[in-house]
């Protein structure tokens, strides 16, 4: 059975993301290092371009994000400044200091849509934030701040007393309602900042969010939706219309980012477990439709089995329902990317024991 673990408030949950997330130094298995290694041998090109083998070989700035975050935790300054460097020529944008979100490397302009997506920026101003201070270097200080600022300035809006984080700068504000990513709710990101540019709007954010996260549970299993839609009214929550009501490839990250942060004992962390643990399932499907109960007809990917792992030990049980899978030459990005990302929270949570 797994131990509880009381529930923490926002400042509570920011404080000790906080710690772990900015102590520097944490320890690095040498397994977890060769998976490192691996990943840039994969997914990275020479002249810093995290590559998504999964979509068309696209970049865009959640992967330019996670890996800066990957190569400060390995502590790998060479990997770090050929993705900032390729980062900054590519994706940042002209009037602020956020990023477009997708660069194609078959469009003239390679970047069509100049809109950004907040976890990637949230990613990038974390990971320069913790370089700053692993390498004593001002300057990554300086643009991850920036960064975090423009954040704060362009993307918190207030919905039904509720503020809330948009998914980009644009799109996403309608009439009635808003249009929310819960998994762009990245908590240990967002520790990271908060520690880093104090602002009070830092804990609202974080509060409301996880108040919306409780509230959002969807199907037989209670799931969060990939997208989410909050009512300006009343702040009432429904799967976001315009998208499957699916809890799957972006809503796996939500049990990841709150087991990261110290919230274990969330709902939104508990259901994923009992959904991909379910005794009547013959396999971990790799989504669940939250209209009608029904499944993906293939399993999800070894990164989300991962995933499972971790948040299963941060509750304080073993993760054996599906056993441990022999990891694939061919896995994709996202996956692999996935896997190391879990790798990396438990490292960060070990640091804190």
């Amino acid at each position: 059975m797994p131990i509880h673990i009381p529930r923490r408030s926002a400042l509570g949950l920011l404080a000790g993301a906080a710690a772990a997330a900015m102590s520097g130094g944490t320890a690095v298995a040498s397994e977890d290092a060769r998976a490192w290694v691996a990943f840039k041998a994969r997914f990275l090109s020479p002249e810093g371009r995290v590559v998504d083998n999964g979509n068309a070989n696209q970049s865009h700035s959640e992967g330019q994000g996670w890996g800066l975050s990957l190569a400060e935790h390995f502590d790998d300054r060479p990997a770090f400044d050929r993705m900032l460097t390729w980062t900054r020529r590519n994706l940042r944008r002209d009037s602020d200091h956020l990023h477009s979100w997708r660069w194609l490397p078959d469009r003239i302009p390679a970047v069509q849509d100049t809109n950004n997506a907040t976890d990637g920026d949230l990613f990038i101003a974390s990971a320069l934030l913790k370089g700053g201070r692993r390498w004593s270097d001002p300057a990554l200080t300086e643009e991850g701040t920036a960064v975090a600022r423009d954040v704060l300035r362009l993307l918190v809006r207030r919905a039904a007393g509720n503020l809330v984080l948009l998914p980009g700068a644009r799109g996403f504000e309608h009439r009635t309602h808003v249009v929310l990513n819960p998994s762009y709710y990245s908590y240990p990101a967002i520790a990271a900042v908060a520690e880093a540019v104090p602002d009070p709007a830092w804990l609202r954010v974080a509060g409301d969010g996880l108040r919306l996260l409780r509230s959002a549970r969807f199907g037989r299993w209670g799931l969060s939706p990939d997208w989410l839609s909050v009512s300006r009214l009343d702040g009432k929550v429904s799967p976001a219309p315009g998208w499957p009501a699916r809890f799957s490839y972006d809503a796996v990250r939500v049990p990841l980012w709150l087991a990261w942060a110290g919230l274990s004992d969330e709902a939104a962390v508990g259901a994923p477990l009992n959904f991909w643990s379910d005794a009547s399932l013959r396999q971990m499907p790799a989504w669940a439709d939250l209209s009608n109960d029904s499944v993906a007809p293939y399993a999800a990917g070894p990164g989300v089995r991962e995933i499972g792992r971790f948040a299963a030990l941060q509750r304080g049980f073993r993760w054996d329902r599906w056993g441990q899978e022999a990891v694939q030459p061919d896995r994709d990005y996202y996956d692999t990317a996935l896997a190391l990302l879990a790798r990396m929270g438990t490292a960060e949570r070990q640091a804190r024991l």
